[in-house]
């Protein structure tokens, strides 16, 4: 069995989405204490910005005229989209970061897509559990409702698109310890990691087919 682990915070050390995806891998790895791990922090180990670029173009140029900057773009987009495919399962753990996705994110996205074309479903019937983290409140009646343009975008990709089995497991207000003027919500950002990490457990186990 293979677990596709894949990381997108900018800050490893102190991820409150990695802290939540590592409650549902602790489940599948219990369940399949032989299975494989494989992971990409997006964070940490960049992807290059130009390479979808690089590949995208490369589709429209005759073989013998690709620069070895092409190819070496189609290489990894090819080899992005194969790391995808051969999970037999799936945790994405990607916080909101300025009302969307990463720039970061969004690269491995595009060069995925380059690598398998744009309409392949990738995860088709793979369970998967997208675990998203929003520093603030994005919920209906807040001021900042609508705000969030990630998680629609993610729900599209990984279901619609790459046709993954779906569950996300979202948290909101993870900045109202640190942030002056959210300290009223407090309390309702200790319920919310509360019940992400129960969730995130029990999507852990049914992602192992327990």
């Amino acid at each position: 069995m293979n677990l596709f682990r894949l990381d997108a915070s900018i800050l490893p050390g102190a991820s409150t989405s990695a802290e939540i995806a590592d409650a549902a891998e602790a489940e599948w790895t219990a369940a399949h204490p032989g299975g494989t791990v494989t992971r990409r922090h997006l964070g940490t180990d960049f992807l290059p910005a130009d390479a979808w670029t690089l590949a995208t173009t490369a589709a429209f140029t005759p073989e013998a005229d690709r620069t070895p900057a092409q190819l070496e773009a189609l290489a990894l987009a090819a080899a992005l989209a194969e790391e995808v495919q051969a999970s037999d399962a799936a945790i994405l753990a990607v916080p909101l970061y300025n009302f969307g996705v990463s720039q970061h994110f969004k690269v491995w996205v595009d060069l995925v897509i380059a690598g398998a074309g744009p309409t392949t479903p990738l995860l088709k019937d793979t369970p998967t559990v997208l675990v998203t983290t929003l520093g603030g409140g994005y919920g209906p009646g807040t001021p900042r409702e609508g705000w969030d343009h990630s998680t629609p975008y993610l729900e599209r990709v990984l279901a619609d698109v790459w046709q993954a089995d779906l569950t996300v497991v979202k948290r909101e207000l993870t900045l109202a310890a640190t942030t002056p003027g959210m300290e009223s919500l407090k309390d309702l950002a200790d319920e919310q990691r509360s019940r992400a990490l129960t969730d995130a457990r029990e999507a852990g186990q049914a992602l192992a087919g327990n």
